[in-house]
């Protein structure tokens, strides 16, 4: 999983024993924000200010070329294409 992703060490701990994907699975109260580059501090700031919103985050952006596709960097610094749900996820124990 991404450094970048603000996953709570007990749902991080949980998937890996499950063998579920963090990104599959439901996540309440969390929210995606795509905005302009400049306004991406402003936003964050705000954020910032709510007890909810401590754990906000940049944790990527849009490139205009190419193929579309969500690729995340590891931890051991490669990346990894991001796939697209199609089914209901089933523990891979």
């Amino acid at each position: 999983m991404s450094t970048l992703l603000p996953i709570p060490d007990a749902v991080r701990g949980a998937s890996e024993i499950l063998g579920l994907d963090p990104l599959h699975i439901a996540n309440e109260g969390l929210v995606l924000v795509i905005l302009p580059d400049e306004k991406t501090e402003q936003a964050l700031a705000v954020m910032q200010n709510y007890p909810e919103g401590k754990n906000a985050a940049v944790i990527g952006c849009i490139q205009e070329k190419g193929y579309a596709l969500v690729k995340m960097k590891t931890l051991y610094g490669n990346y990894r294409i991001v796939d697209m749900l199609s089914d209901e996820q089933l523990p891979r124990i």
